[in-house]
């Protein structure tokens, strides 16, 4: 693997931080304190091809490698983690609709999802199934040249803003993953209730609510893949690379505002940056980072030269998951009691680090995963 980056993924990335830097990071503390999604905001996203930026150009994307993909989530991981999935939740939504959508369905609904018109949430917690995801109670059930759904989802991201939701239901239980399948279901559908938002510790601001499924009738042609639960964990698996880079963005923001603050606090008649206690988790934090940035690219590297990348996502996922929880905490730590007050990004980054560890995949599924890969291999 060649580390330097090619002048149109230095550009991407540079246009991703200026953006990043003056357009999101002014926005950020409102979005948290006031938990709603910036419709604006994204739209202006989709003006700069963000949204569904991996897509080929025939759907409205510009067909840019993953590499690229998590270069552009890093940047503005670093100003608002919320803003940021929004991102990998559109990359995520689109990818299924491409690669198993009918071709009408691609051609209305990707080239708006590209601008930022229109938004896709993805329906797969449910209340009784997080990790283990193929004990899903929804149903589908068919019904002449229409599939029937019922159930309910938790915690889907965008729900209260969305177009489209993708829902995982089970077309029958006995067969548990092999029996699940994924369903597009417009907003307005008969039957599809979205409930009221989710208020959460962190990641405030992304439109997150449970949504119900009550006799909820879609066409036939509405189910996505024949092999649903391959759909989803083909997506889980294409996504953890991206989830990383926001893991490494949300730690890199950490760093940053614990060097700056770190140069100006003075204790004892010098800065603290002075003190070996603080140069060490400074340091620390940097290589920490740095790894996990690197376990990134490479994931991302294998992706886009049509390796196996399972393990390597896997990897990327969980240690820059982990890391991410430790940059932010010794980062509040060098803050002291600044840090838990809202003056300072750290107290919000400080909210928003936990999830890393917990959505797509736990660190304990992440863990699971990769002994698999291993044990398969040897």
């Amino acid at each position: 693997m060649d580390f330097r980056l090619s002048d149109e993924q230095e550009a991407m990335r540079d246009m991703a931080r200026r953006f990043a830097h003056e357009v999101v990071a002014p926005r950020a503390a409102e979005i948290d304190r006031t938990a709603k999604f910036d419709r604006e905001l994204y739209r202006r996203m989709g003006e700069l091809g963000l949204p569904t930026m991996t897509l080929p150009e025939a759907y409205g994307g510009a067909g840019v490698d993953s590499l690229s993909w998590c270069l552009v989530i890093e940047e503005l991981a670093k100003a608002s983690t919320p803003v940021c999935n929004t991102l990998v939740l559109s990359k995520m939504t689109a990818d299924i609709i491409h690669d198993f959508g009918s071709e009408a369905q691609k051609r209305e609904i990707l080239p708006r999802m590209a601008t930022g018109e229109a938004i896709c949430a993805f329906g797969l917690t449910e209340p009784g199934a997080g990790s283990d995801a193929a004990s899903i109670r929804t149903t589908a059930r068919q019904d002449g040249d229409s599939w029937v759904i019922n159930g309910q989802k938790m915690f889907t991201t965008c729900a209260s803003v969305c177009d489209w939701v993708i829902v995982a239901a089970t077309i029958d239980k006995e067969q548990r993953s092999r029996g699940i399948r994924c369903f597009l279901v417009p907003r307005g559908t008969p039957g599809f209730e979205i409930g009221k938002e989710i208020e959460l510790m962190g990641v405030r601001g992304e439109g997150a609510c449970p949504t119900f499924y009550d006799g909820c009738r879609v066409p036939k042609e509405n189910m996505l893949g024949a092999e649903g639960f391959r759909t989803l964990m083909k997506t889980l698996d294409g996504a953890r690379a991206g989830i990383a880079a926001m893991a490494v963005g949300l730690a890199q923001a950490a760093f940053d505002e614990a060097l700056a603050y770190a140069r100006e606090r003075i204790q004892f008649d010098r800065p603290i940056a002075e003190f070996q206690a603080v140069q060490f988790k400074l340091a620390d934090m940097a290589v920490e980072i740095d790894a996990a940035r690197m376990l990134t690219w490479k994931a991302a590297w294998r992706r886009d030269s049509g390796l196996d990348y399972v393990q390597d996502a896997s990897h990327a996922k969980l240690f820059a998951s982990e890391v991410c929880g430790r940059a932010v905490d010794q980062a509040l730590q060098i803050h002291g009691g600044y840090g838990m007050t809202k003056d300072y990004p750290i107290e919000r980054f400080y909210r928003d680090a936990k999830i890393h560890q917990i959505w797509e995949g736990t660190s304990e599924i992440q863990r699971l995963i990769i002994a698999k890969q291993i044990l398969k291999g040897s």
